[in-house]
């Protein structure tokens, strides 16, 4: 990088390893084959391997303390010591053990209903788990009580600072700021507020800061973007209370507060006026931003985020440089940074890795490594002329150009039909009260009906005979063989439980999205394009670059064949056209909403399909739906409208006696229980066993008149329910729902569980249904 460049900084990168290092050094430890150690020194080496890639990628401002053994969430709580009482923690540091309790739970005999947790850490229940702001990152919840007490307790910040200084490395701690932590954390506590709770957290934030100042940090980033959401007067009161505080007690520090995922809008003015040294601001998610920063005080450096950290299209770099430099050129090249829009934890790491993508689709993609270097040239560009990039900005003219005119994208057979779509193809044939007397007479189901959600465990006999069928090594028919041997013995375990409505168990799917991507047009695949999803836990999301059909049937063999072995109903399942948008990287030349309109047609297509063969129960996974919603309440009813739009389009055609099942994940129902009910499902099921049905709240009040399967086992848990847990949660949501609304099964899938956690946990379900019946 020439010396004359601008300040390029990054905001944090991916942790997991370009090989996925760190998910198979967590499993090995949590398995027991490798010790604590060797965990640590994993994590050490993944650490140093970041830094000194930033370094070689000419990134100026490199970050610490973004790396996690879990989630960056659950650091800050081991950080402050917010860690509940049923854990077991006593003081002092915070034990890995205790950590990953709080993560995934731990297996025991005990619980204490009270606390909702166990009475220690064996047999304690994980936190609750949910999306962080509306990416497809998890993050754990942290939960505090009125009385909570905060303390150093772990001093992880500190530490990844030394550990890279003494490699060499001046780095910039990242922190979750103290008001965004306790907006996201929940309390067992009746109407007990969270941000009451600032004056208390507060030390432990000054505490770290002066540590990390006495040891040569110059810049903290500390992220804070609670700031793009609707804020309260008491949140703005909380920020600016929060940042008074800090400067007052730590003035030798210099504080980048970091904003990201969206505008500042009507939290500018409180932004702007916090005393700290510099602000980042998303201009990817907020491009208006770039026109507002005149009156940004003068001592105030601006780091912009003008890298997209959440997709993985190539920037077009003149563009970016004719918007950025008459802002550069009057804010002074002394007081700006160039970054991405916020984490690159978001995107897979190097593109370089992908050896079998399609040619022409690699030249359009950016990953982790490659948006590092995009800023870089970006940063020799502003800090001098465009001359000092001048390749990397020719090459990027040319990508750009080759991608808008590729006739590859378009489809005009596509675009015919979504213009076709009339009302009729948006509603059922009859209501549901007319639906359901119809559904009861052809199923004859008991009382509290069982199921599960679709998949089995895939264990590494699956995983390992399905990337030998990939490599060619196993004949299609030998696999086909193997995958039916597979299901038949899913469908024979669950008659011989009891349970009443099975599935096949998805053993021919490596993912829920990219199974169903690969067999439609317009989507492209990678091997080692790994993005976490929470813990250990790791997507490949595909890539949707253009019109998307289906141009054949994907599901209805395999349907036919389990349903061939028992006379119980199995159900169909499928992934929803906006979960297929919203867990992918979407293509950002069209709107999101025509781009799930194209996917709904292709899933509606599959759906009378399987009505055609036969099948009377078709669920229709939409467990995305709500990480999608906005981060502004204004924005929410336009993308609830085409959301629930797509949703009825796949939906909608089939006749009475088919029953529509859905599956949501992790969402906050009373945020959108009118859009819920809009889409007409006859069956939806929902996580909530972490919350202990605290989700059916919103069902309470709004008198939902279909039918529910409110989640009953925690599958993001080693842990095993046994029968009186099951029991109790179906209890509590009878205080919700009524006895004839309620379905039981798990809060998702199974496929990353193992066999010997499934099979008691599921026996128990049925045992706890088969008693509920007898009492009520």
């Amino acid at each position: 990088m020439s010396p004359t460049s601008l300040a390029v900084a990054s905001l944090g990168t991916p942790r997991i390893g370009p090989r996925r290092e760190l998910k198979f050094a967590l499993e090995r430890f949590w398995s027991g084959a490798s010790d604590e150690k060797t965990l640590i020194e994993t994590g050490i080496g993944l650490r140093a391997a970041n830094w000194a890639r930033q370094k070689k990628l000419g990134i100026t401002v490199i970050p610490s303390n973004d790396f996690s053994f879990y989630d960056q969430v659950l650091d800050t709580c081991a950080m402050v010591g917010a860690i509940p009482q049923s854990y077991g923690w006593t003081g002092g540091a915070v034990p890995l053990a205790t950590y990953f309790a709080m993560a995934r739970g731990a297996q025991g005999d005990t619980h204490d209903e009270a606390c909702g947790h166990a009475h220690h850490a064996h047999g304690v229940a994980a936190l609750e788990m949910t999306k962080w702001f509306d990416t497809n990152y998890h993050y754990m919840v942290p939960e505090l009580r009125e009385n909570q007490k905060f303390a150093l307790a772990s001093r992880k910040p500190i530490e990844e600072y030394e550990e890279a200084k003494a490699l060499g490395y001046q780095t910039r701690p990242v922190l979750i700021g103290p008001v965004t932590f306790l907006k996201l954390a929940k309390s067992k506590d009746a109407d007990f507020d969270t941000l009451s709770l600032l004056d208390r957290l507060l030390p432990v934030y000054v505490e770290v800061l002066r540590e990390l100042a006495a040891r040569g940090a110059e810049w903290v980033q500390i992220d804070e973007p609670c700031l793009v959401l609707d804020l309260d007067a008491a949140a703005h009161q909380a920020l600016r209370h929060a940042y008074s505080e800090i400067a007052k007690a730590v003035p030798n520090i210099r504080i980048m507060l970091a904003t990201y995922f969206g505008g500042l809008g009507a939290n500018r003015a409180i932004a702007f006026d916090l005393p700290v040294a510099g602000l980042h601001l998303d201009l990817v998610r907020a491009p208006e931003q770039l026109g507002d920063l005149m009156d940004v005080p003068k001592q105030r450096a601006l780091s912009l985020g003008v890298i997209d950290g959440r997709n993985i299209w190539r920037a077009d770099l003149s563009r970016v440089l004719d918007r950025l430099e008459p802002v550069v050129t009057k804010l002074g090249k002394d007081r700006v940074q160039i970054a991405p829009s916020c984490s690159l934890l978001h995107v897979p790491i190097d593109l370089a890795l992908e050896t079998k993508l399609d040619p022409e689709v690699k030249t359009w993609l950016s990953f982790s490594v490659q948006k590092l270097e995009e800023l870089a040239a970006l940063g020799a560009a502003l800090g001098t002329d465009r001359a000092h990039a001048s390749e990397a900005i020719r090459a990027s003219d040319a990508a750009a150009a080759a991608r808008r005119t590729s006739p590859r994208i378009h489809n005009a057979d596509v675009a015919q039909r979504l213009a076709a779509v009339d009302d009729g193809m948006r509603h059922r044939a009859s209501p549901f009260a007319e639906r359901v007397e119809v559904q009861h007479e052809r199923f004859n189901l008991p009382r509290f009906p069982t199921t599960t959600i679709g998949s089995f465990p895939q264990t590494t006999d699956v995983r390992n005979t399905r990337a030998a069928h990939a490599k060619g090594a196993l004949s299609d028919t030998a696999y086909k063989t193997y995958l039916q041997d597979q299901t038949a013995r899913a469908v024979r375990w669950q008659e011989e439980i009891g349970l009443d409505v099975l599935v096949h168990g998805e053993f021919e799917r490596n993912d829920m999205v990219q199974y169903f991507g690969e067999q439609l047009s317009g989507f492209a695949f990678t091997e080692f394009a790994w993005v976490q999803s929470y813990g250990s836990r790791c997507v490949r999301p595909p890539i949707l670059y253009g019109d998307v059909s289906r141009p054949h049937p994907m599901t209805v063999e395999w349907w036919q064949f389990a349903q061939s072995l028992t006379t119980k109903p199995v159900k169909a399942m499928l992934t929803g056209p906006v979960t297929i948008l919203n867990w992918s990287f979407v293509r950002d030349d069209l709107p999101r909403s025509e781009v799930c309109r194209q996917i709904a047609l292709a899933i509606r297509d599959e759906v009378l399909d399987l009505e055609a063969a036969g099948a009377g129960m078709i669920q229709i996974d939409e467990a995305a739906l709500r990480e999608g919603l906005p981060l502004r309440r204004s924005e929410w009813s336009a993308y609830l409208d085409w959301a629930v739009d797509s949703f009825r389009i796949c939906s909608s055609g089939v006749q009475d006696e088919t029953q529509i099942h859905t599956h949501m994940c992790y969402s906050e129902f009373n945020d959108i229980i009118d859009a819920i009910a809009a889409m007409d499902a006859d069956v939806i099921s929902i996580e909530t066993s972490r919350s202990k049905m605290e989700l059916l709240d919103a069902f309470r009040n709004y008198h939902y008149p279909n039918e529910i399967g409110p989640g009953v086992y925690d599958i993001h848990s080693p842990r095993v329910p046994d029968v009186g847990e099951i029991t109790d949660l179906v209890k509590l949501a009878r205080q919700r729902l009524s006895d004839t609304q309620l379905w039981i099964n798990p809060d998702c899938g199974l496929k990353t569980r193992k066999w010997e956690e499934v099979r008691p946990a599921l026996a128990n379900m049925v045992a706890a249904a088969r008693e509920l019946r007898s009492l009520a």
